[in-house]
């Protein structure tokens, strides 16, 4: 990961944001640049990103609903971000484990939005929920739930 994008990501870690901005593209995965994941902000353990809907993305070209695949990715990072946001100390987060429930599929031509939480830290693990949404997260697309290892600088890991 290049400086530059560890410099933008650490300007949104410690930024509770809002889906009201247009957020900052998330350049520091390549993946999540390639399916233009946006980053709304990360504070004390909660995490918004979104991704816009793009026909690249859409899993059956019949009905333009987006690939199960891509929910799964702003998931699994909404997740892992929100870890990030919970401690100062980390330096990394790894999924260790995720389940992803489907509730509905994605409204076509909407963009996806995802709200995480770290509920939970142990001294290697770190646990977080989540959910997808278009405008209302009472209405969810999808739901996750995950374990993610914790990589700690290596003057604490001692």
């Amino acid at each position: 990961m290049a400086d530059r994008e560890e410099d933008t990501l650490a300007a949104f870690i410690g930024a509770g944001g809002s889906f009201e901005d247009e957020g900052e593209l998330l350049t520091a995965l390549p993946h999540s640049r390639e399916i233009g994941m946006r980053l709304h902000g990360a504070k004390d353990g909660v995490a918004l990103l979104s991704i816009p809907y793009d026909e690249r993305l859409v899993g059956d070209p019949e009905t333009g609903v987006l690939h199960g695949g891509v929910i799964t990715a702003l998931l699994d990072t909404a997740c892992g971000l929100a870890v990030m946001a919970s401690r100062t100390r980390l330096t990394a987060t790894a999924t260790l484990d995720l389940r992803i429930d489907y509730m509905r599929p994605a409204t076509r031509g909407s963009a996806v939005r995802a709200r995480a939480e770290c509920y939970r830290l142990t001294r290697s693990i770190g646990f977080a929920r989540a959910v997808a949404f278009h405008e209302d997260p009472a209405d969810p697309v999808a739901s996750a739930a995950g374990a993610f290892i914790l990589e700690r600088p290596k003057e604490d890991a001692a």
